[in-house]
């Protein structure tokens, strides 16, 4: 929770420098690498930010090597070159007209006919060749001719950014995430039309590599903080309340390792002193011996399991348990309510946001006096940006549980984003006033100062958000993930990149797992040139 709105790629903003994915950095480096060896580089062509890119060039880009050389072999080169400029003129004229087959022609001339040595100007009609395919949609061609584009001008963002399109449509995608990737640091991150290709396709090709590795991926169990977290965020889940005391005996409890004796033989229960004692490893095969045995507490386990599935990333193994609980009719209803609101959370991990709000509507039907519910259904709507429907969901919490300091603190990143979004600056100043309000009604949760700094640090508010983040580190000093963030601010507000690594460090030295820590200390690394440490 509380990761903020900005694709995770988009980090490099932070230090306003390439600071990105390492196949484009990677493309660029040894791009500029073999261009040192070489002995010059070659300068990318005029491209207006925000531009279509989508007519071809009247003037080549700068590149090395394009001043004329001197005596009468320049003059004959000139009117070859001259001839190749008029060539490529026409085929423009052609390209406006429509009639693209035409401009081919063009273009084909053009290069026939232009000194090979004139780098800049054969880059462009290369690139404008490949703009007139483009119109034609034959995406090989228009690759094969931004390639060759390229590689006389390297830098060369509109032949960069229309292959990365061509790849795209040939779902060609790790070459086009390298390609959209290079243009995005080529364009220092200004250009809302690269960056969207390039979160569109990350997310591609993520969900593919991720379904091939989830194949043969070993179960791994969280942090502790993270579990432990991860509960908090319930307060109507029967499953992670404390054993009652009619549960358990006093025997045995300082037995390391192993569950106290309960009174019961129940393997749920013993379970739920494993909870206790913090030793989830055994959680999983106890409540598999309540659910073998058909005990008294066989929708409970079945709960436990199926959530302590999900926490380890095995979905699959999930969903018959919750599935199974959700049809007990005869099973507490707060259990099955529970059960729903998991499932939904899953399903919206997979990108099912229909089947994700159909559980989550059916979880207020059944039980609409559970806070949870609607907590994790507003949760579910700001993903969606349904704004509006977050915030009447998290109200509704708040008259439910009028102490759930987690729901108004989001409720105030809601409205946050929507006037973030739309550029509303009274509602921003109205949503930094309910931070305010909110952290002072609970000024134990640590989670409204995480929210409220990031807010802060999106009004560049920095000195501010850099003492919100130090009151989460004092309420919890073992969240790992609040050490990334503040580690992520150093390097926007002061540009102090050893200080913000070694915040990183921290979280990583406090919590082994935390994926955030090492991704982002990846994406530093890669603008560092730490390409393997990367």
């Amino acid at each position: 929770p509380g990761t903020g709105g900005l694709p995770r790629w988009q980090l490099a903003l932070a230090v306003g420098a390439p600071l990105l994915l390492g196949a484009g950095a990677m493309y660029l480096w040894s791009r500029q690498r073999r261009r040192r060896e070489a002995g010059g580089r070659g300068d990318a062509g005029g491209l207006k930010r925000n531009s279509e890119r989508k007519t071809p060039e009247g003037r080549a880009s700068p590149a090395p090597g394009s001043g004329h050389p001197e005596g009468t072999g320049a003059h004959l080169e000139m009117n070859s070159l001259d001839r190749a400029q008029a060539a490529k003129n026409k085929g423009n004229k052609y390209f406006k007209a429509g009639k693209y087959e035409q401009a081919i022609q063009c273009y084909t001339e053009a290069i026939s006919l232009c000194p090979i040595e004139k780098n800049a100007d054969l880059s462009t009609f290369y690139q404008n060749r490949a703009a007139a395919f483009e119109q034609l949609q034959k995406w090989k061609e228009v690759a094969q001719d931004c390639t060759k584009a390229v590689e006389l001008n390297p830098k060369y963002v509109k032949a960069l950014f229309r292959r990365a399109k061509a790849h795209e449509k040939l779902d060609n995608k790790k070459e086009c995430l390298e390609d959209v990737t290079a243009v995005c640091i080529l364009e220092g991150f200004q250009n809302q039309q690269s960056m969207l290709l390039a979160d569109k396709v990350l997310k591609l090709l993520g969900k593919e590599k991720a379904k091939e590795k989830y194949k043969n991926r070993e179960p791994l169990m969280p942090s502790p903080q993270f579990i432990k977290s991860y509960f908090s965020s319930f307060t109507d889940d029967i499953i992670s309340q404390p054993m009652l005391k009619g549960e358990k005996s006093d025997e045995d409890k300082d037995k390391e390792g192993e569950a106290s004796e309960v009174k019961e033989n129940s393997g749920y229960l013993r379970a739920k002193q494993y909870m206790e004692e913090e030793n989830y490893d055994k959680i999983i095969s106890e409540c598999s011996k309540e659910i073998d045995a058909q005990g008294k507490y066989m929708a409970e386990a079945l709960l436990l399991r199926a959530t302590f599935y999900l926490l380890i990333g095995n979905a699959n193994a999930a969903k018959p348990d919750l599935d199974k609980v959700i049809s007990l009719k005869e099973a507490n209803v707060k259990l099955r309510a529970n059960a729903l609101i998991k499932r939904g959370s899953m399903y919206m991990q997979q990108q099912q946001p229909l089947l994700s709000t159909q559980d989550f509507n059916m979880a207020a039907d059944i039980d609409p006096q559970n806070a949870d519910v609607y907590h994790h259904r507003g949760q579910l709507k700001i993903l969606l940006d349904q704004v509006e429907e977050a915030v009447a969901d998290f109200d509704e919490c708040i008259r439910l549980r009028p102490e759930s300091a987690l729901a108004q603190a989001q409720k105030c990143f809601a409205l946050y984003r929507q006037a973030y979004t739309g550029n509303n600056s009274s509602q921003i100043q109205a949503a930094m006033k309910g931070f305010e309000e909110v952290i002072k009604k609970f000024p134990r949760c640590a989670e409204g100062y995480a929210l409220y700094a990031q807010a802060l640090t999106d009004q560049q508010q920095f000195g501010k958000a850099d003492d919100m983040y130090d009151k989460c580190i004092d309420l919890e000093p073992d969240n790992a993930t609040t050490y990334v963030h503040k580690g992520l601010l150093q390097l926007q507000w002061k540009q102090d990149l050893d200080r913000g690594l070694e915040l990183i460090s921290k979280a990583i030295e406090i919590d082994n797992k935390c994926d955030f820590a090492y991704e982002t200390m990846g994406t530093i690394e890669v603008q560092r040139g730490n390409m393997e440490k990367a």
